[in-house]
């Protein structure tokens, strides 16, 4: 279903873009390869001719001769939380590309890709076809035997993991993910490329530090430069061979991109449930894709359910994503907000009912109902509470655990406190999540399936190992199925009513986020290093949680520390990942610096305070109102203002 509606609603991506092949050219970088940049350079002239039609065998005579090309290391190929991203440009130097991905298959473990399958894909940004063609080329050169590549070169994050789980039972080795997630694309923008293990997971810190350790020393780096370039515009098996009727020496497969992920989908969700919620004449939904990867799956997906395509936004991938910046949050999707009521009265009536956003990758996501806002911490929350209205996790017997990040708000605490669940609090990451998802594979407690979320708009589940924004999507949906099985017409349960009950029975945490982005990373660090001082001077004066210090506002400081978290799987400890201010009334400041930016540092403060049920008037206060105090507090303690020059931050969510 999923490849036949993407064949009838969609053009290719790179007909679009007017991105087409060319034939190899020499290295730029020592001499004897293809580079990232010659390769930029071809794919975007000469001729495109293929067209869509039947996944068919195409045979190439060609030698498997490896060329080994001389280089040198590039600095800074350190990855962050989430892979390597850097500035399109740092990525287009010639070799830099190169450097990185031979390191990092210098890092896997010995005879890991020889014989082996690789899922190779990203989102679509400027750079995405140019880089699959060389990582096919050095994949060749370092013994895998086929690589998986989506349709236009088009997977998006949780896809990919999915593909890696799930293809063919799971034969994939791991996958290179191109991407810079939620950062701007286009030349001027960044381009970012990450691993993913044989779990579908994130590579853990180990296997990055060792990537880091040996781009730091590489002198060289393996291609089979005769390799020629792959037509990635339809579905087919490309099959190289050293003579003619011989032996493959190595295959690129183009695969459907939301074949796999459609499907699981379908067996995860109830599709006949969904239809008949958006076919009542009182539901709507739009849906935001941000001009990311996630538009084929949204398609493909609402398309199934009826949803018009004019209720799908920018579902068309750009490689700039169409000059915005692809990063679900009412800064960044403002358009969507405004159609949902949430910045004034919308042209052309009531908005919508449901309101969704993915990012440039599709795995974070941004919930809205009509004029009303979802955190993505209440988000998780209120998923949580609803595991017996999600199919898939009624039939494995209900939730076995929860998990957030740290800065994540505890909403979703309250909640396996009441459903008698364990709670793990991690360091931002979703590898620490995919840890606990596979904990009963390390020798521990079988602890899937387990539902978790990181407050910068990334929510998921054991049934993939990523965050995965479609799914959210589709768990509010069924959750509005859930409260309208019986709802008279002109009676439905909308967003607003579901999170506000959750409140009622579970107390509400008041939350917010303020960023400031590309900060001098000095300034950050100073940041930094002023409240580990004042954290000494509070222990050092003997204030704690039986003797907490007075500030202002009345707000009593109980402790001042930086979180640190041992992992319960593979015991190892991450430290220093934010420090955290808590008060004896359960509010909390957080301040840490995010690892995804591609420039400078991106400071982050976590205010948050919780109001217990009870009191209406007090649960369903306006959060600016019920944080301003907390909010001038973090702001006077961090000086954030006055070290980095900044009035006003980013981006508030």
């Amino acid at each position: 279903l999923g490849r036949l509606m993407n064949r009838c609603r969609a053009a290719p991506l790179l007909a679009l873009l007017g991105i087409a092949r060319g034939r190899p050219v020499g290295s730029m970088r020592g001499g004897g390869g293809t580079s990232f940049l010659s390769n930029m350079c071809r794919l975007r002239g000469g001729q495109h001719g293929a067209a869509a039609g039947e996944t068919q065998i195409f045979e190439t005579v060609v030698s498997s001769e490896v060329t080994r090309v001389a280089t040198s290391p590039f600095e800074g190929q350190k990855p962050g939380t989430s892979g390597l991203r850097k500035k399109t440009s740092v990525f287009l130097q010639p070799g830099y590309l190169e450097n990185f991905i031979q390191s990092l298959f210098d890092s896997l473990p010995d005879g890991e890709l020889r014989g082996a399958t690789l899922v190779v894909s990203g989102d679509g940004r400027y750079g995405n076809a140019a880089a699959v063609q060389i990582i096919c080329k050095m994949a060749a050169a370092h013994g895998v035997a086929r690589v998986w590549v989506g349709r236009d070169g088009l997977l998006s994050t949780p896809a990919a993991s999915c593909v890696i789980r799930e293809r063919e039972g799971g034969v994939a080795c791991g996958g290179v993910i191109l991407s810079a997630s939620h950062n701007p694309g286009g030349p001027d923008g960044d381009f970012g490329i990450k691993y993913n293990v044989r779990n579908g997971g994130p590579a853990l810190e180990s296997l990055t530090e060792e990537v880091y350790e040996r781009s730091t020393q590489i002198r060289e780096y393996a291609i089979v430069a005769g390799l020629p370039d792959v037509d990635l515009s339809r579905e087919g098996r490309h099959v190289f061979v050293g003579e003619k009727g011989g032996a493959p020496h190595f295959e690129v497969e183009v695969i459907d991109p939301t074949e796999d992920y459609v499907a699981l989908m379908a067996s995860l969700f109830d599709f006949d449930a969904l239809r008949s919620l958006l076919r009542r004449p009182d539901m709507s939904l739009v849906f935001d894709g941000m001009h990311g990867v996630a538009g084929p799956y949204a398609r493909a997906i609402f398309g199934a359910l009826g949803v018009a395509d004019e209720a799908l936004l920018n579902c068309i991938p750009s490689e700039d994503f169409g000059g915005g910046h692809p990063d679900p949050n009412l800064t960044y999707a403002a358009a969507l907000a405004k159609l949902m009521g949430l910045t004034g009265q919308p042209a052309g009536g009531e908005p919508p009912v449901l309101g969704a956003a993915a990012d440039g990758d599709a795995d974070r996501n941004m919930i809205v109902g009509r004029r009303f806002f979802v955190t993505p911490s209440d988000s998780l929350a209120v998923i949580a509470a609803h595991a017996h209205a999600l199919p898939w996790l009624a039939r494995q017997g209900g939730l076995r655990a929860l998990a957030r990040s740290m800065p994540t708000s505890g909403a979703v605490d309250r909640v396996a406190e009441e459903l008698g669940l364990p709670l793990f609090e991690t360091p931002t990451g979703w590898k620490y999540f995919g840890n606990l998802m596979d904990s009963h594979l390390l020798g521990g407690a079988d602890l899937s399936p387990l539902l978790c979320g990181e407050e910068s708009f990334g929510t998921g589940s054991s049934h993939i190992r990523e965050k995965d924004g479609l799914w959210a999507v589709l768990c509010w949906a069924s959750i509005l199925a859930h409260h309208n099985v019986d709802t008279p017409e002109g009676q439905l349960v909308g967003v607003e009513e579901v999170v506000t009950q959750h409140w009622r029975r579970f107390g509400r945490n008041f939350y917010t986020r303020y960023d400031y982005e590309n900060v001098d990373a000095a300034a950050a660090e100073e940041i930094v290093e002023r409240l580990r001082a004042m954290g000494s001077s509070f222990r050092g004066a003997g204030y704690g949680p039986s003797e907490p210090q007075l500030l202002q506002d009345g707000f009593a400081l109980a402790t001042i520390d930086e979180f640190s978290y041992r992992d319960p799987v593979d015991f190892s400890t991450t430290s220093q990942q934010g420090v955290r201010l808590l008060f004896a009334d359960g509010s909390r400041i957080v301040l840490r610096l995010s690892g995804t930016g591609s420039v400078g540092a991106t400071v982050r403060i976590y205010i948050e305070r919780y109001q217990p049920p009870g009191d209406d008037a007090a649960l369903l206060a306006n959060a600016t109102d019920a944080l301003r105090p907390l909010v001038d507090l973090a702001l006077h303690l961090s000086q954030v203002r006055e070290l980095t020059g900044r009035e006003a931050p980013t981006v508030i969510t």
